[in-house]
Parts: C-alpha cells; sequence; structure tokens
C-alpha cells in the first residue's frame, strides 16, 4: 500500500526508498508495534468488559490451580490486537503487485487461523466447554486452509513456477539435497498441511506461561526474516548455496510485522501478565511462521528455529503417548514448560531460560547456511 501512495505523498527520491525490503521491513516493524501499543490497553479494557477471562483448571497432585491460581480472571484473547496489528502492517508495507504473488495468501493465512483461533477460544469462554471446539473441528479447519493456501502456491502465486521444479533446503546435506527433495503436487501439498497446521499447534501449546510463546515468536521473526530475506536474493542464494525463491526475501516484512507485534504484546504479557494471547493469537502467529519456511523451502530449518515449539509439541505428544501405552508418564505435566515448573521453578525463570534457548536455536539455525 506504501508503495502506491508514495508517489503522492513523497519526492521521488523518498519514494525510491520504499522499493527497498530493509525499509519496508523496518516500517513493519515499527507499525505492527505502535498499534499493538497503542490499541492494547483498550482491547484489554474492553475484553475485560466482556468478561473474556482465563479460567484455570487444577490437575494433579501439585495442580495447575496452585501454580497458576492468581491468573484466573484475567483477559484473553489478546491475540487479537496482535493479529489486528500484524495483519494491517502487512497490509501497509508487503508488495501486492506481479512481481510478489506471496504476500496476499499469507495474509489470508494468519487471519484463516486466527479465525480458527477466535472460534475455539469464544466457544471455551462463552458456551461452557472448558476444552473449546473438538480437536477434530479445529485440525479440520486448519486444514482446509492450509490446503487452500498450499493450492493458492502452487497456482496463482506461482511457487512452483518460480522455482522451475523441486527445491528443498537441507540442512548438513546441500551436495545431496537433489535426492531429497519433496516434488510439487501432492507430497507438497501433504508437506505444507503438516508445517503450517504443526507449526500453529505447536506455538498455541508453548503458550502457558506469562511472555514464553511471544518472545520465541521475537527469536523466531527475526531468525526468518534474515532466512527469507537470503533466499530471496540470487546472489546471496548462490554463494549460501540454498535453493533461490524470487520473491520470497518480502516475506522478511511479514517477520518484521510479526517481532513488531510479537514485542507489542509481550508489552502487556510479560509477567505478571496484564492480558493472555488465546488461540486466536497463537495459531496466528504460528501460521505465519509456517508459512515463511513453506514459501522459502526452508520447512527443515524450521525445526532448529522453532526447536522449543518443536520440543514443547513433542514433550505432549510423548506424554499422551506413553501414558496410553503404558499407564505411566514421563513429564510431571505436559507441555514441558509445566513439567519443570511442577519442580519447583519459578515460572519467570523457566520463561526467560527458555527464551535464551530459542535465542541460541535461532542462531544456530543461521550457521546452518554455511554448513556444506
Amino acid at each position: 500500500m506504501m508503495q502506491w501512495l508514495a508517489p503522492w505523498l513523497f519526492s521521488d527520491d523518498v519514494c525510491r526508498l520504499f522499493g527497498y525490503i530493509s525499509v519496508r521491513a523496518a516500517g513493519a516493524a515499527v507499525t505492527a508495534f505502535l498499534l499493538a501499543i497503542l490499541c492494547g490497553p483498550m482491547v484489554i479494557r474492553w475484553l475485560g468488559q466482556l468478561g473474556v477471562k482465563e479460567r484455570i483448571d487444577g490437575t494433579g497432585s501439585a495442580t495447575l490451580e496452585q501454580l497458576h491460581g492468581h491468573k484466573r480472571g484475567t483477559p484473553t484473547m489478546g491475540g487479537l490486537f496482535v493479529i489486528g496489528a500484524i495483519l494491517v502492517a502487512c497490509a501497509m508495507w508487503l508488495r501486492f503487485d506481479g512481481q510478489n504473488r506471496f504476500s496476499l495468501p499469507g495474509i489470508v493465512l494468519v487471519a484463516g487461523f486466527a479465525a480458527v483461533g477466535l472460534w475455539d477460544d469464544w466457544v471455551k469462554l462463552h458456551d461452557g466447554k472448558k476444552r473449546g471446539i473438538s480437536k477434530r473441528e479445529k485440525q479440520g479447519a486448519l486444514t482446509v486452509i492450509a490446503l487452500l493456501v498450499a493450492l493458492w502456491l502452487l497456482g496463482p502465486a506461482g511457487l512452483q513456477d518460480n522455482l522451475g521444479g523441486p527445491h528443498l533446503y537441507v540442512p548438513f546435506a546441500k551436495s545431496f539435497a537433489a535426492d531429497l527433495t519433496v516434488w510439487f503436487g501432492v507430497p507438497f501439498l501433504l508437506l505444507a498441511i503438516l508445517v503450517l497446521t504443526g507449526s500453529a499447534n505447536a506455538v498455541n501449546l508453548t503458550d502457558g506461561l506469562d511472555g514464553l510463546a511471544a518472545g520465541c515468536i521475537t527469536t523466531a521473526a527475526i531468525a526468518y526474516a534474515v532466512i527469507t530475506y537470503a533466499v530471496g536474493r540470487v546472489d546471496w542464494a548462490q554463494y549460501l548455496l540454498v535453493p533461490h525463491v524470487p520473491g520470497a526475501g518480502e516475506m522478511a516484512v511479514m517477520m518484521a510485522a510479526l517481532l513488531g507485534g510479537a514485542l507489542g504484546f509481550l508489552w502487556f504479557n510479560a509477567a505478571p501478565a496484564l492480558v493472555f494471547m488465546g488461540d486466536v493469537g497463537s495459531l496466528g502467529l504460528g501460521g505465519a511462521l509456517g508459512y515463511a519456511a513453506l514459501v522459502s523451502r526452508t520447512e527443515l530449518v524450521l525445526l532448529f528455529v522453532g526447536g522449543v515449539f518443536v520440543v514443547e509439541a513433542l514433550s505432549v505428544i510423548v506424554q499422551v503417548a506413553s501414558f496410553r501405552l503404558r499407564k505411566k508418564r514421563v513429564f510431571r505435566c505436559a507441555p514441558l514448560h509445566h513439567h519443570f515448573q511442577f519442580g519447583g521453578m519459578p515460572e519467570t525463570r523457566v520463561v526467560v531460560r527458555t527464551w535464551v534457548v530459542s535465542a541460541l536455536l535461532a542462531l544456530c539455525s543461521l550457521a546452518l547456511f554455511k554448513v556444506r
């Protein structure tokens, strides 16, 4: 939008600046942050007046009720102003012309996943169902949206045409990547559904402590801003021996908006939290990360960038599988952050240490691009 408005508002020299991804990325980050900061108090007050407040369900001997009882009554669904700020920033600073056709599908994906989260939050808080909509309904809705976006990438967005063949960046095996690529078509659609819905659900599971998910999102967004920018530049891609995806650099603008929105939410969500994200925020933010990985064909790198989210999701899978098969629990409580809490570690220490691990994983993921 800014590229269309710039000729009417600024001189030619200033207008040329809006052609640079770095300038628009900075603009998107600042815009999303300021919108979140300005709109946050009003939305939080409105949510409180509506009675949209967190409920705590205690389980086990050292219960969540005992650990998180003081949080009861805190407004939730704060993801409304975060996702809103991100979408507005993306609409303002992304390019939507023929040179980049990845922007609109990304906005649709984030908005769609957030809508599913809003549906789940609303049912959970207002219809007397503690767990919200059923897992089948939630996963089904996310799958349909992910499938439509994946078809959009293969069709109108032209991801297949841009790459000219099957490409997938494989860490530690660049010279063998040709044998490990995923062909477009049904395999790509299945991979897209797995990446998009898996990323969204993993972030959703991580969102259990004050500032935990938002802090990890910021480090992941920074990493993927760099990754998508590198993949989108032919010279950088050739130097790093990674697939060059024309137009993928535009996702750096979306990741910058994600960064700004997450930091703006962290302003209110840091302990003691004034508001919680809810599924409306976590599903939308997680979907955005998965989309950046999908467009840049660095789906495997997402396992490193979002390592915290992956481990949190795996802890739940392992816990459920162990209890069903062996009638024994591996962790004191799942997801993993509750395991540490039940062991006596203060919440703030769990959060900060997880942020440190997330930052280290993001740095390691960037280092992977020089590993041959």
